[in-house]
């Protein structure tokens, strides 16, 4: 594993910070997370983004290869660090570890490249018909995705909510959006896999437009 600005996505965050560690050399690394008191990771918060912003901007010959780690990021946290990510001062570079893709807003996801480790079940494609979703559908779907990890359910939500968003046959007011937002809080804080994937699938199978609808009420 190279040390170079980056976005890490990886099952074994702490593992992964360990091969960060064997890279190093003369280089300095710098990690950011926040814990409990039992030194579990929780979210990102502001706090923690300022502290980045601040140790960024400490003069130094070295290059500083400043890690921030966690299982999620406050949007909050993500917007604050968005000018420092595209504008990094001099010899400083930037890593993100984290569990998904979906941890992150789109627009720091476009500032730096994403490395995804491990052996990961989740295909490219989607095996889900999401277009002609029906009820047949969802419990095909349930059935084979049985038994993912919550990281994984998490590839599945963002990839279920893109293919929905360009199918054009859901309505995708608030509410709607609202259903992807909510399903990843819930595998956040260990709800069982299928049962979010299937309430997400039947909510949306709900949102889906009847023929000749083309409102968004």
């Amino acid at each position: 594993m190279l040390l170079t600005s980056s976005i890490i996505i990886t099952e074994d965050i702490e593992n992964t910070l360990s091969q960060l560690r064997d890279e190093q050399s003369v280089e300095k690394l710098t990690i950011i997370k926040n814990e409990d008191n039992k030194g579990k990771l929780k979210e990102f918060l502001v706090e923690q983004a300022q502290e980045a912003i601040e140790k960024a901007y400490i003069s130094s010959e070295l290059d500083n290869y400043i890690i921030l780690v966690a299982p999620r990021f406050s949007e909050i946290a993500q917007n604050r660090l968005l000018k420092l990510l595209e504008e990094p001062p001099k010899n400083k570079f930037f890593i993100i570890v984290t569990e998904s893709k979906s941890a992150l807003l789109d627009t720091i996801k476009s500032r730096m490249s994403v490395v995804v480790l491990g052996n990961r079940k989740i295909s490219d494609s989607l095996s889900l018909d999401v277009e002609n979703l029906d009820l047949e559908r969802v419990y095909k779907f349930i059935q084979a995705n049985i038994r993912v990890s919550a990281v994984e359910a998490k590839e599945l939500v963002e990839q279920i909510s893109l293919e929905a968003m360009k199918s054009g046959k859901f309505i995708l007011d608030k509410s709607t959006l609202d259903l992807f937002s909510n399903a990843i809080k819930l595998l956040e804080v260990g709800s069982p896999t299928t049962f979010v994937l299937s309430g997400l699938l039947l909510k949306l199978l709900a949102k889906r437009r009847k023929d000749g609808d083309i409102s968004s009420r």
